[in-house]
């Protein structure tokens, strides 16, 4: 499976998981580390632009990283809680996916967006045993079009 990273130009290449463990998002809490990607480069970039503050051009690398097919978990809307896709993100839903980080079974967990709920995020536990089999196969600038933060 291939799946999408856009993220600022000097992290790029870093796909520990080490910012995730410092600054929780929507499927993990501190001090674990994952990597955020999207089973899309759409929904990689909405996601990564609704964190960008204003008045801010951002340098942008996007990243295609393959992950073993077979070790994909995946959560329907219907799976989670009725306020799934609110922000900020329900604390249920850190737990959530510290389960599923605990339980070690796969490297990825695919879950809805929050921003476009027919749309698939998916999520890599950098501490998996076989984390070591996810390759990045793509490091690119990315063109990021201004007009997008009007």
């Amino acid at each position: 499976m291939i799946v999408y990273r856009i993220t600022n130009r000097r992290r790029a290449g870093d796909i520990s998981g080490r910012g995730a463990a410092l600054y929780p998002g929507r499927w993990n809490k501190k001090g674990t580390p994952v990597l955020y990607t999207g089973e899309s480069k759409e929904i990689a970039l909405l996601e990564n632009i609704v964190h960008i503050p204003p008045m801010i051009t951002p340098e942008l690398d996007i990243l295609s990283l393959e992950i073993p097919e077979q070790s994909v978990s995946k959560l329907e809307p219907a799976d989670l809680p009725p306020n799934w896709y609110q922000y900020p993100a329900p604390t249920i839903l850190s737990e959530i996916g510290q389960n599923w980080i605990d339980e070690n079974k796969t490297i990825a967990l695919k879950v809805p967006s929050s921003i476009i709920h027919t749309s698939y995020n998916v999520i890599l536990n950098c501490a998996h045993p076989g984390y070591q089999k996810v390759k990045i196969l793509k490091h690119e600038k990315f063109y990021f079009d201004l007009r997008l933060l009007k």
